[in-house]
């Protein structure tokens, strides 16, 4: 089986209602904490700062991707050290799934009440004859 990389996007710009706007946005400290928790482990993942994943209702959010996978959006992370640890831990049960679908029972809460897409792998569904726009 080919080596696949795993990414992690991480919305910077997430924040909770109600926060004032010069505030550190928690999306921003949930990388932070992401980069801290990688840096002490052996693990390979790129972490990709994103400015919106268009989930504002549901901070902070993530998403794992990885060449011919599907595509997981998940939200509601505290931006702490303990949810970057489930999120790492999470990243390498999606590294080892051959089409990155992790077994329901595998993965952990967060991921179980977080869940907010899953979207298809776009090498797996190429467009083709697509219909003329209505215009």
């Amino acid at each position: 089986m080919p080596d696949r990389s795993t990414s992690i996007h991480i919305c910077i710009t997430c924040r909770h209602a109600g926060e004032p706007d010069d505030a550190e946005r928690p999306g921003a400290r949930l990388y932070r904490a992401l980069r801290q928790v990688a840096s002490r482990r052996d693990i390979s993942v790129e972490l990709i700062p994103v400015e919106c994943l268009s989930v504002c209702k549901r901070p902070c959010t993530i998403a794992f991707s990885a060449p011919g996978k599907w595509t997981y959006v998940y939200g509601d992370f505290a931006p702490d050290e303990a949810s970057a640890q489930v999120i790492l831990d999470a990243s390498a049960l999606y590294a080892a799934a051959a089409d990155g679908l992790i077994p329901w029972r595998q993965r952990p809460d967060a991921l179980k009440k977080g869940v907010v897409a899953r979207i298809p792998p776009l090498s797996d569904h190429p467009i083709q004859n697509l219909p003329e726009a209505a215009e």
